[in-house]
């Protein structure tokens, strides 16, 4: 047997009806555990117990409270709605009795229809675009190139990402992916424009995040994530996101608010 990418392995559980166990990775005590990744579970779980032929179409989540990698993360399914083109489930997932996040999420079986999305210019032109190492939450497992001028320890939209291995041929473990890197750049690009990023800015951590998946992601091929910052107030910044293929295809929307304490 092929061994499993590395997201294939993260997403890896025990079953027992509806209710799901996962092993997070053990990476040290003080670390939180990447919303990107727990988003990524609770839409594998979620679709472990859909009919094989509905996929991905959107997800909502809440981050209740932040987790652990040093404790086992508990999922609970809730089955809404099965209908014949759409199928609706709600996600529980908890550690140690508490609840850290609360997931809706939306498969749907495809259909034959117009298929158009707004042609947009590049914001930043993947041969302007330079390589990025050292990137936090899971950096590692991707091909990032950022502006010339970013050189934080974060991926400062807009930037383009791939996959450094290989990803399964599996349309849910695809979808899942694009989850986990979907919550790489939403939390600086929640700030003002005018609010230069800083390490020793503040606290900062998610507080919902919703994605939309608009047309197949393949993601060994590079992508161009562009985020915007909408709103900033009471602490609360809000930015939205696009996923455009190399050809320009919008794959997905984005949006998320994070907690900035400044």
């Amino acid at each position: 047997m092929a061994a499993l990418s590395w997201i294939a392995q993260l997403l890896q559980f025990d079953r027992h009806g509806d209710d799901f166990c996962i092993q997070e990775p053990r990476r040290g005590a003080t670390e939180r555990l990447f919303g990107g990744l727990i988003a990524a579970q609770s839409l594998a779980v979620a679709g472990a117990t859909v009919d094989d032929g509905k996929l991905p179409q959107s997800l909502h989540a809440y981050f209740v409270r932040g987790g652990s990698y040093n404790a086992d993360v508990e999922f609970h399914v809730d089955r809404i709605r099965d209908g014949r083109a759409f199928a609706t489930r709600h996600v529980t997932a908890s550690q140690d009795g508490k609840v850290i996040l609360e997931m809706m999420a939306s498969f749907h079986e495809p259909e034959p229809g117009l298929d158009w999305s707004p042609e947009t210019s590049p914001s930043l032109e993947f041969d302007v675009a330079v390589p990025k190492t050292d990137v936090m939450d899971f950096g590692d497992k991707f091909d990032l190139r950022t502006m010339p001028s970013d050189t934080s320890e974060f991926a400062i939209s807009p930037f383009w990402i791939r996959t450094q291995d290989e990803i399964e041929d599996d349309p849910l473990i695809r979808a899942c992916t694009l989850a986990f890197l979907s919550d790489l750049g939403p939390v600086p690009s929640a700030l003002p424009p005018t609010v230069p990023l800083r390490s020793d800015l503040g606290f900062a951590a998610s507080l919902d995040h919703s994605i939309w998946f608009h047309r197949p992601f393949r993601p060994r091929g590079w992508h161009r994530y562009e985020l915007q910052s909408a709103n900033h107030n009471d602490s609360r910044g809000l930015a939205r996101g696009s996923l455009y293929d190399a050809a320009g295809a919008l794959i997905a929307s984005v949006s998320q608010e994070a907690l900035w304490r400044i």
